[in-house]
């Protein structure tokens, strides 16, 4: 696949992944209390497909540093791994409150009963999406690949993921801002990675159209 080609593959995937997110956030406030099991699994179910659209996220971006910028493929490398890393956490946390709901006779909150998820969704997934975010900043920042806001963006959203690291220590309530589990540490980091995705796709969808043209120019020239 040639580099225009692998850029409007990351970013359809980008903003396919922020499409699913967008859509699964808001589910989780459907109910004031424990929610039904088809609304549970639902947000799950779209929750998995967000996940693997964003492996092909973070792949693309892997793919479209090296071409650009090979002496920057360790940082297009790191914001890979992490990437990778804090979507196989994240589909065991889904895989975990997914299994918990279906043998439950009766309603569960799984962001409650499922203590297990907590430190997964909360503080462990902060510091990897902080790790993506600062290393993708960084490559982008050095090679030009995309717009010198999405790199700011990158930073800007790495440190707020940093910030909410510590929030293991202030209990298990969802309805606490900075709780493990709470909805500024979970749900709200969701919701802001998603329209960060978003517009990160766009930017990236778009610069194929620059990429293209480039090539156009370069088969016209003389020397072809």
């Amino acid at each position: 696949m040639n580099e225009t080609g692998a850029r409007r593959l990351t970013g359809a995937a980008g903003i396919a992944a922020a499409a699913a997110l967008i859509i699964e956030v808001p589910l989780y406030f459907v109910y004031s209390g424990p929610p039904t099991a088809p609304n549970v699994l639902s947000r799950l179910l779209i929750g998995i497909f967000a996940l693997a659209f964003l492996l092909v996220f973070v792949t693309g971006l892997r793919d479209l540093v090296r071409r650009v910028g090979p002496q920057y493929e360790w940082a297009g490398t790191l914001a890979f791994a992490a990437g990778i890393a804090y979507c196989t956490l994240t589909l065991v946390s889904s895989g975990l409150e997914a299994g918990a709901v279906i043998a439950s006779d009766h309603r569960i909150d799984p962001t409650v009963t499922v203590d297990g998820t907590y430190v997964l969704y909360g503080s462990i997934g902060r510091v990897l999406l902080a790790l993506f975010l600062l290393a993708l900043g960084h490559a982008v920042s050095r090679t030009g690949l995309l717009p010198r806001w999405t790199a700011r963006s990158a930073y800007l959203l790495g440190a707020v993921n940093l910030a909410f690291v510590p929030s293991l220590f202030f209990g298990n309530d969802p309805a606490h801002f900075y709780a493990a589990n709470g909805w500024g540490t979970t749900a709200l980091m969701g919701a802001i990675l998603s329209y960060w995705l978003l517009a990160t796709g766009i930017a990236t969808l778009r610069s194929a159209r620059g990429t293209a043209a480039g090539a156009a120019r370069r088969e016209l020239s003389p020397q072809h």
